[in-house]
């Protein structure tokens, strides 16, 4: 029988749950499928809150053909059948897990996608400005996705043809974690081996399940979440199992040590700038090295980084700015701050008054006296 995800899948925007600052009215995505405007994108979020559905959705919208691979396990050649394929339309290409394939891959894409030959829609968790060659990212335009809320696993769970009480959805809410092919596929499970969906049942059917790291479903983001909440809680012993559990699964080294990089300065911050330079050694010596021996390198790193001492001032204060830059715009800069290369701008009194070590806040007049740290 079909998986009850695929089944429950939305063949229209009406039908779709959550992103509503990317299908809401007015929306990028949807302006896009109205306008019938083909694009390349890439859709980058957590796993299991729509980037498949929206990319067929968005497809059927525009009267393409879609082509479905994944980064996993297809190749130059699966690409090339796709372009070989005789078809006068447009053709779509999703890949899932672009960050899947490798910079020569995504370089014999490079040439299709610019001359429109084929419009790509990527989908990812990782980072594409690490992932995305530059030269193929610069063609696209990157989407994020957001975790599904509860509210939104709830009305998704509430499609489900099968009667759950309270007890038993808000457990599995909690479970999947803004996931809703996890909490669908939970349900699938549940209903195979029990006929109906309790808490009990759905304890059940999760401890009866072979635990495994698998690198492209939710056991690794478990795995990746438990390691860096341990180092955040300075609990190296944690954070050394977690990593040793990546290491043994084959776990991208550059993976693990990207992540250290970002932890670096995210949770240690100025209480001990140096974690970033050791972070950043890691990352170097991985690339360098390689496995098994950089497996070495990465204890070393996670040794440290959760042994230093915690500050997230520099992170929050980030977000605290960009919050006000979403809110007010591009406020005007006071001319006493901005660049004065021309007669006339000094004569409109650009830099005028500019003193290198004065008191006077250089922020926007509307930001005065705010403080980020």
């Amino acid at each position: 029988m079909e998986p009850l995800a695929s089944r429950l899948r939305p063949d229209t925007l009406d039908g779709f749950v959550g992103q509503e600052h990317l299908v809401g009215a007015g929306k990028p995505i949807r302006a896009a499928m109205e306008e019938l405007h083909l694009f390349s994108f890439i859709l980058w979020g957590p796993p299991g809150v729509g980037k498949t559905t929206l990319a067929r959705i968005y497809a059927d919208a525009i009267d393409a053909k879609f082509y479905e691979l994944s980064a996993v396990s297809a190749g130059k050649s699966d690409v090339k059948a796709i372009l070989d394929e005789s078809y006068d339309g447009h053709k779509i290409l999703f890949l899932d897990e672009i960050h899947r394939f490798n910079k020569a891959q995504q370089d014999y894409l490079l040439p299709f996608v610019e001359s429109g030959k084929l419009t790509l829609i990527g989908a990812t968790t990782e980072n594409p400005s690490f992932e995305v060659i530059p030269a193929l990212l610069s063609r696209c335009r990157v989407f994020v996705l957001k975790e599904l809320s509860e509210e939104d696993m709830r009305r998704i769970i509430a499609r489900a043809p099968v009667v759950i009480d309270d007890s038993a959805r808000d457990w599995l809410i909690a479970l999947a974690s803004g996931d809703a092919r996890q909490a669908l596929t939970v349900i699938d499970a549940t209903l195979a081996l029990y006929k109906s969906v309790t808490v009990e049942h759905l304890t059940q059917t999760i401890q009866s399940k072979h635990l495994r790291y698998d690198k492209a479903g939710e056991e690794h983001y478990n795995t990746v979440s438990a390691f860096i909440k341990s180092m955040r809680a300075s609990q190296p012993d944690a954070a050394m199992y977690y990593l040793a559990r990546m290491v043994e699964a084959g776990e991208d080294p550059l993976f693990i040590a990207r992540r250290m990089v970002i932890f670096a300065s995210e949770d240690i911050g100025l209480a001990q700038p140096t974690a970033l330079v050791v972070a950043n050694a890691v990352f170097r010596a991985c690339e360098t090295v390689g496995y098994p021996e950089c497996a070495i390198n990465l204890a070393q790193g996670v040794a440290y980084l959760a042994h230093s001492k915690k500050d997230r001032s520099a992170h929050d204060a980030l977000r605290a700015a960009q919050s006000d830059v979403r809110t007010h715009g591009n406020l005007a800069i006071p001319l006493v701050i901005r660049n004065a290369p021309t007669k006339l701008m000094k004569e409109l009194n650009y830099g005028k008054g500019y003193e290198m070590y004065g008191d006077a806040s250089f922020l926007p007049e509307e930001l005065k006296g705010k403080h980020y740290f």
